[in-house]
Parts: C-alpha cells; sequence; structure tokens
C-alpha cells in the first residue's frame, strides 16, 4: 500500500480542501514524461528533476502531491501541476 488508508482519509488539498486520492498509473506516466522532457513545474516555479513513483491526485485533477519515501509533499509550492501536461 502506497499509504494508509486511514491517513488519505483525512488528507485534503492544503489549499482548496478537496479530497485527494492515490494517482492512477497513467497520470504518473504523463508526469514522468513531462519531467524526461524538462516540462514539468511545481506550482512554485520550480523544474521536476526527479521522477514520481506515487502521488496523490486533487479531486479535479489539476493537481499532484508527490509522495516521496513514503511521505506525502504536502506543500502547496512542491505540488506539480497536472493539468495540460
Amino acid at each position: 500500500m502506497i499509504i494508509d488508508p486511514e491517513l488519505l482519509e483525512i488528507l485534503v488539498c492544503p489549499e482548496t480542501r478537496q479530497a485527494l486520492a492515490v494517482a492512477a498509473d497513467e497520470v504518473l506516466e504523463r508526469v514522468n514524461a513531462a519531467v524526461g522532457t524538462g516540462n514539468a513545474v511545481t506550482r512554485g516555479g520550480e523544474a521536476v528533476t526527479e521522477t514520481v513513483a506515487a502521488g496523490l491526485i486533487r479531486a479535479d485533477g489539476a493537481v499532484l502531491y508527490p509522495i516521496r519515501e513514503g511521505i506525502p509533499i504536502m506543500l502547496i509550492d512542491k505540488s506539480i501541476k497536472v493539468a495540460g501536461l
């Protein structure tokens, strides 16, 4: 399991309070393809240079919060823009 189901139930987007779900493989593939071409950017404006093995996707599908070493990175500036990838 990528993340404890009980933790997932209480986690929400810190910006919009929308629910989060474990990102599907298709979403991760799009993000990682963008990382490979240099087109993946955090909401803080930094280039994403590491591939994303797991993440939490916001209910509207626009933002991904990466999970690094089993810990969801829930900082708005570190989230990745998924819309448009």
